[in-house]
């Protein structure tokens, strides 16, 4: 009985056995699956892996706030400005449905703001108020060649009389002498009076050059049948007399070609305090991707985007004066592709250097250079390696701003080309003859990287994808921390997201960093399904914030001069060992020409350290910056805001 109830307890074991093994082998992969996923969330969750790595997390608004976010801002109060206007939404857009959030990352609240105009893919940076100024935006989605229905594209309206300008208003009809094909325009036009040109010498009148106007048409009817193929010369209807000899228009091929998008010249003034926007004059000229760069004097220098016609700003770039609200072209004519990195350098010259978000001639402005505003001498500077590879490329001025050494971080080929760059180009504009040359490399050719300065004088570069948009699947789920000091980069913890094409990172007050957006073209490595926007937001803890302690910094005046001092109050003044400015970012489409980590003399004495500001104003250009003290492990202390005016 025994020997029989032992072989029975056997046979069960056995055949137990065998189910559970048979189970573990349909769900094997599960298995392995959850136990990797278990112990590597507990591998990234201890502490001394935090400690070396930093940590990721994320934030996830409640529905009813989520948005498409493509720019973000650091307001003076500590805020986030995240603007979405249509979000690369066209049923948003046509519903005239633009969104703006002002989040709150110490407290977790958000607020919806009302937004006045699509500032999808504007433009914006710090003024010395604190507002940040918004100029640019969508006029009109693009259109592809499939979708559009009517021949259109540019003409260029000639006004031949020297003593007036003329004004076109919408729907003016253009028929051409040649095909007898009619256009008509979209928009009014103001077409200048022609310039008289005479002989430097002898004074004798040459020629009057015409006047030019840029002016979007559209066929009067749809259909190919009023493509045209080649140049002609318009006649405009409805003038007559001298207007009608002197005015006319010329075209090339207008066609049912695919066309971009369109800019507008609304510009606004974003009050932190307020948390509203202030409507201030228009630009000259409508853009869509421009960047804004702080000049010397204050005021923002405007350049590059598409037009209100779809095509590329010829070189007219502007500038805005923060006192009068209005903007003004500059004498210099120079062409860049959209969202140019343009940085302002400790002499007052501009340098370009090379990364731009994508649309412009692969031939124009393309190269690096040093950009002399008063004389238009553009200086290029050589050694960039992968220099077909600038679009969507990250750029940095490297911490501290007074080493002026600037680094350039992937990129990719020109338009919706699958090259990607894993380089990583450091150039010092300080040396005599600057030149790049290849600092640490990437693992994988990485597009929109996104890149942040710290408060110890380190990078944080983060994300991107080796594709366009992310394509074929190709996000980067990598981050890697950069040592200006050292020159040595090494892998961080991987963040949670990827993040590719409108993304960004902005650093908090606090010394964490959060990241925003991911626009993928599509969501499968076989691109076949169509992509959804990354709403989430994320925050990384770096390896600093998970040491023993921080030094604390406050009081203090809200006020500095170039030049002067100011006293704060640290339990840990014996410790400190640095002391930053670092103006607040504006970021979008891997461009931030705002962020600079600006190294600050010092002087202890019992609890209080006396910082001093540097006198170079375009070291330290007007604003609002957030002061940061760093102790001797090199864990800094949470922000104070100060002004310099």
């Amino acid at each position: 009985m025994k020997d029989q109830a032992g072989r029975r307890r056997v046979r069960r074991l056995a055949i137990g056995t065998a189910v559970v093994l048979a189970l573990a082998g349909m769900n094997g992969p599960w298995l392995y699956r959850v136990g990797t996923e278990r112990y590597h969330e507990y591998q990234i969750n201890r502490p001394e892996y935090k400690a070396d790595n930093g940590h990721w997390e994320i934030v996830e608004f409640p529905e009813e706030y989520r948005q498409n976010t493509i720019h973000a801002a650091l307001l003076r109060t500590g805020k986030v400005l995240l603007v979405a206007g249509s979000g690369n939404d066209q049923e948003n857009f046509d519903a005239k449905q633009f969104d703006t959030r002002i989040w709150d990352p110490v407290k977790g609240t958000i607020k919806k703001v009302p937004t006045p105009s699509d500032l999808f893919c504007t433009g914006h940076t710090q003024l010395a108020n604190g507002n940040l100024l918004i100029a640019g935006g969508t006029k009109r989605y693009e259109k592809l060649k499939g979708d559009v229905t009517k021949a259109g594209g540019l003409m260029i309206v000639h006004n031949e009389n020297p003593d007036k300008p003329i004004t076109l208003p919408a729907g003016t009809k253009f028929t051409g002498r040649e095909n007898g094909k009619t256009f008509v325009s979209k928009d009014p036009v103001l077409v200048p009076r022609a310039k008289k040109v005479f002989d430097k010498e002898t004074g004798e009148f040459l020629r009057n050059d015409p006047g030019l106007g840029r002016i979007y048409v559209e066929a009067q009817k749809k259909g190919a049948k009023h493509e045209t193929g080649t140049q002609d010369n318009y006649r405009v209807q409805g003038l007559t007399g001298t207007d009608a000899r002197n005015t006319y228009g010329i075209a090339q091929k207008l066609a049912l070609d695919k066309k971009d998008f369109q800019g507008i010249r609304d510009a606004y003034e974003f009050d932190p305090v307020a948390e509203k926007y202030i409507k201030v004059d228009p630009m000259n000229e409508a853009r869509w991707y421009p960047t804004l760069t702080t000049l010397s004097d204050g005021k923002i220098l405007s350049v590059s985007g598409l037009d209100d016609i779809g095509q590329l700003v010829p070189g007219k770039n502007e500038v805005y004066d923060p006192k009068t609200k209005t903007w003004t072209y500059t004498e210099e004519v120079r062409q860049f592709p959209t969202y140019p990195a343009l940085f302002l350098m400790q002499d007052g010259d501009i340098f370009y250097s090379g990364a731009n978000a994508g649309y412009g001639p692969d031939d124009i402005g393309r190269d690096p250079g040093i950009w002399d505003l008063d004389t238009n001498k553009f200086t290029k500077v050589p050694g960039m390696s992968d220099a077909n590879m600038l679009e969507t490329a990250n750029s940095v001025l490297l911490p501290p701003a007074q080493d002026e050494k600037y680094m350039v971080i992937g990129g990719g080929g020109v338009g919706e080309s699958k090259l990607s760059s894993d380089k990583t180009r450091i150039v010092d504009l300080k040396a005599a003859d600057p030149e790049f040359v290849d600092g640490p490399t990437l693992e994988k050719g990485t597009r929109y990287p996104q890149a942040s300065v710290l408060p110890d004088d380190t990078v944080l570069i983060s994300g991107g994808s080796r594709d366009y948009r992310g394509r074929g699947d190709s996000d980067i789920l990598q981050a890697r921390m950069y040592d200006a000091e050292t020159g040595e980069m090494r892998r961080v913890a991987d963040p949670l997201v990827g993040r590719n094409y409108h993304s960004g990172s902005i650093l908090l007050p606090d010394g964490r960093l959060m990241f925003f957006g991911s626009d993928s073209l599509y969501s499968d490595k076989a691109n076949t399904k169509p992509g959804e926007f990354e709403q989430r937001i994320e925050i990384y803890t770096p390896p600093y914030l998970y040491r023993d302690g921080r030094p604390s910094l406050s009081g203090g005046p809200q006020t500095i001069e170039r030049g002067g001092t100011g006293t704060f109050t640290s339990r840990h003044t014996s410790t400190i060992k640095k002391a930053r400015l670092i103006r607040p970012s504006a970021s979008t489409h891997v461009t931030d020409v705002d962020q600079r980590s600006i190294e600050l003399d010092y002087q202890v004495s019992g609890d209080k350290i006396t910082v001093t500001v540097p006198k170079n104003k375009n070291l330290v250009q007007s604003g609002w910056y957030m002061l940061f003290v760093t102790d001797d492990q090199g864990t800094p202390s949470k922000a104070q805001w100060v002004q310099v005016p």
